[in-house]
């Protein structure tokens, strides 16, 4: 019975290893850096080595000794939301000084050395202090990552032609009055004076304070436009084709899934299988319910999506991951038609 039941056991260890979302904490594992965040997804395998990595750098509201801080805001609190990241994230907290690139590095080391991932899709995304991090980290580990978005931030680079050099997206509000939108234009300046910049994108998103550019974090456009790039692609492009605007930003808390989020935290309340499903949650699990309905020209299981002001067919599609031309077969539509705020697409 005894040589039935221990495969069995370790069978069920592995499956609950491979396929359970867990956040684990780090203190005092690398000497002499920063404490963080180890999110490891539900497709994670150590095996293929296939899953890519996210550094994610926070600002200075986040900074201190208390870890718990740092789930506050950005991709950590867009997992307790319910969002679908398929990476392993690692997220370090700063005590209060400039982030430190060689220090993050060590981090970073650190977690591929337990965490086995692909290499070559290696991913930053910062904002305010973190955006200058994130500038800061790729000037000098460029040959490192695969793609970097810096919102709101500035740089204090030695050199930045390195950025020249890797796809980046940085973006920035031009009602930000507590990073002014000219900290992003100097790091440009500098980035042309290196030379050409045609993996550079500049968003500069009209009427957005610093605070708003939070909202990124948590749209599903920001990890796929992350994930559309690679070190081993056989040309370095940028990918141009995921808008990110003001009226994007609009939906930035809309279709989160529920689920359970395993908090690995021994100094804190939270070190228990927490779910994911908070009351907000709750409250939009049950209004995508409604979204189900049956029609004439619609299955049992199709599902619609209100129109809002500046949306149109493609970013519809976009978001339900599908066509314009299934859009139009399935509402009648002509790609050409007007879409009417409050109007019904079925996807």
């Amino acid at each position: 019975m005894k040589k039935i039941v221990l495969p069995i056991l370790l069978t069920f260890i592995t499956v609950f290893s491979v396929y359970s979302q867990k956040l684990i904490a780090y203190r005092d594992s690398v000497p002499d850096s920063y404490n963080f965040w180890v999110y490891v997804p539900e497709t994670y395998d150590s095996v293929s080595a296939t899953t890519p990595m996210i550094l994610f750098l926070h600002g200075q509201s986040l900074c201190g000794t208390n870890l718990a801080n740092v789930r506050r805001y950005g991709p950590l609190d867009a997992l307790r939301r319910g969002r679908k990241i398929d990476a392993v994230i690692v997220a370090p907290q700063s005590p209060g000084p400039p982030w430190n690139p060689e220090k993050i590095w060590e981090v970073v080391e650190w977690a591929k050395e337990r965490y086995p991932v692909d290499t070559n899709r290696f991913y930053v995304i910062g904002m305010s202090k973190g955006g200058y991090g994130t500038l800061d980290f790729s000037s000098v580990y460029y040959d490192k990552i695969a793609a970097a978005m810096a919102l709101c931030g500035g740089s204090n680079a030695k050199s930045y032609c390195g950025l020249n050099t890797i796809p980046l997206r940085i973006m920035h509000g031009t009602a930000d009055r507590a990073v002014g939108i000219s900290q992003s234009q100097k790091v440009i300046n500098q980035m042309k004076a290196c030379g050409d910049t045609p993996l550079l994108i500049f968003d500069k998103l009209s009427g957005q304070n610093h605070s708003q550019l939070a909202k990124i974090f948590y749209l599903p456009e920001t990890y796929e436009w992350l994930f559309s790039h690679s070190r081993s692609d056989s040309v370095r492009q940028v990918n141009r084709n995921i808008p990110i605007t003001p009226a994007t930003m609009q939906h930035a808390y809309d279709n989160f899934s529920t689920g359970k989020l395993i908090v690995i935290d021994p100094l804190t309340t939270a070190s228990a299988n927490t779910n994911a499903s908070i009351d907000t949650l709750n409250t939009q699990k049950t209004v995508n319910q409604s979204n189900t309905i049956s029609n004439n020209n619609t299955s049992n299981s199709s599902h619609y999506h209100v129109i809002r002001k500046g949306e149109t067919l493609s970013y519809v599609a976009r978001k339900y991951h599908t066509t314009v031309e299934k859009l139009c077969k399935k509402n009648h539509l002509k790609e050409t038609s007007i879409l009417q705020i409050g109007q019904k697409i079925y996807y």
